[in-house]
């Protein structure tokens, strides 16, 4: 029987989107916004020096077929990435509307998503009064702080100290469609902060909210606030049953490395491992290892997303792409004989952009453990229906497999 590993790099798109006029960062639209190929393009330049130097180094996944995803998804080609494939590769076309976390996962599940998710105005405040004054009494506070738009970095430098001294919640959103909640683990409390986010998510779920985030930070006013790893994704369900649901529905086990758990509400999912990126490939060898036959793996890897990509941060970028390649290139080999390894992405994040959000992009799909060969240009969805075909597993909705 085959196993099938599912890795998403988060953000990691690579151009040509159709649509991508049709989203902005700011007043800015996506059109030509290619995560890959600006890095690859900055790297040769010379404009991605810190931390790392020189081309972009990919061997690995470029060997896969990652430079022609690029050649496919937006007819340029990535400097440092032209190696001939020996994988299959293609380029995935997101229909959602939207160029966020769940939309994307939700579709290379197997589940466009059918609806608009409502985003809160670039205002101050930011956030109807009846949202307002739930969270006040879901915290026991007189008010929150925040309000607004921001950065979860510079909203902590910004409102840290009042939080300490208020003890008042700091409320914010972004250009995606979320409710973020920041709170002291110490003095606010985690497991508060956890029953807050749980308490307000049925009422923003209604709302078309896609998630309610908890964001626990620690430190002080004089030495600075940091940001923990106890984030917590409150996400809306999906509408219908997603690839996870149909191979659990199978009989199969379901692995979710990162936050695939908290993205899918559990649906589907029988044990979730989460870490730091560097200790969620520990857990996804640790799964080529030791994953049963007929079980499916889906990681997700974020901190493209949001270490870099958010922060416009090109060298720091280039480094994480750069790691990723050479952990998959000691992954490879412990791959056993009929195992599936597919490589894709949600969105793009392209970290040479104008602003911080998101950018509307295709992404590549490269598989190893399954032949050689393009696959074309296919759909988000279609990775859905190859990974349930090469399990042997029913698939539903719109996807056809590729495999």
């Amino acid at each position: 029987m085959t196993r099938a590993f599912l890795v998403v790099m988060d953000s990691v798109g690579c151009g040509g989107a159709p649509d991508a006029a049709e989203f902005f960062n700011g007043a800015t639209p996506d059109t030509g916004a290619n995560t890959l190929l600006h890095i690859a393009q900055a790297c040769a330049e010379g404009r991605a020096e810190e931390g790392r130097s020189g081309p972009l180094k990919m061997p690995v996944l470029d060997a896969l077929g990652l430079g022609e995803a690029v050649r496919l998804a937006s007819g340029e080609r990535a400097p440092g990435l032209d190696a001939a494939p020996t994988g299959r590769f293609g380029a995935a076309t997101e229909v959602s509307p939207g160029k966020d976390t769940p939309s994307g996962h939700w579709e290379l599940a197997g589940v466009p998503v059918p609806w608009d998710w409502h985003y809160f105005p670039n205002t101050h405040p930011a956030f109807p009064e009846e949202v307002t004054r739930a969270a006040c009494e879901a915290a026991g506070t007189e008010g929150i702080l925040g309000n607004c738009h921001a950065s979860g970095t510079r909203i902590l430098a910004d409102l840290g100290a009042e939080h300490m001294r208020t003890g008042w919640p700091i409320c914010y959103t972004s250009a995606d469609s979320v409710f973020q909640i920041a709170a002291h683990e110490e003095t606010f409390g985690e497991a508060r902060l956890q029953d807050l986010c749980k308490t307000l998510a049925p009422m923003l779920h209604q709302m078309k909210v896609g998630r309610v985030i908890s964001r626990p930070f620690v430190g002080s006013a004089e030495e600075g606030f940091t940001r923990t790893t106890n984030r917590h994704d409150y996400a809306i369900a999906p509408p219908e049953p997603t690839l996870c649901d149909w191979v659990q529905g199978a009989g199969r086990r379901v692995q979710a490395v990162g936050k695939i758990g908290d993205i899918f509400s559990m649906q589907g999912i029988d044990e979730v491992r989460k870490g730091r990126d560097a200790v969620l490939m520990d857990h996804l060898f640790d799964f080529v290892d030791e994953a049963p036959d007929g079980s499916l793996t889906f990681a997700n890897f974020v901190e493209f997303d949001s270490l870099y990509g958010h922060r416009r941060d090109v060298s720091g970028y280039a480094a994480a792409l750069e790691w990723f390649d050479a952990c998959i290139g000691r992954l490879l080999p412990k791959l056993r004989e009929g195992d599936l390894l597919l490589l894709t992405a949600d969105h793009g994040n392209d970290p040479t952009w104008t602003g911080t959000d998101h950018t509307r992009e295709r992404v590549p799909v490269l598989c190893a453990g399954v032949g050689a060969g393009s696959i074309g240009q296919v759909a988000f969805a279609d990775v859905a229906a190859s990974v349930a075909a090469h399990l042997g597993v029913p698939s539903r909705g719109p996807g056809r497999s590729f495999l």
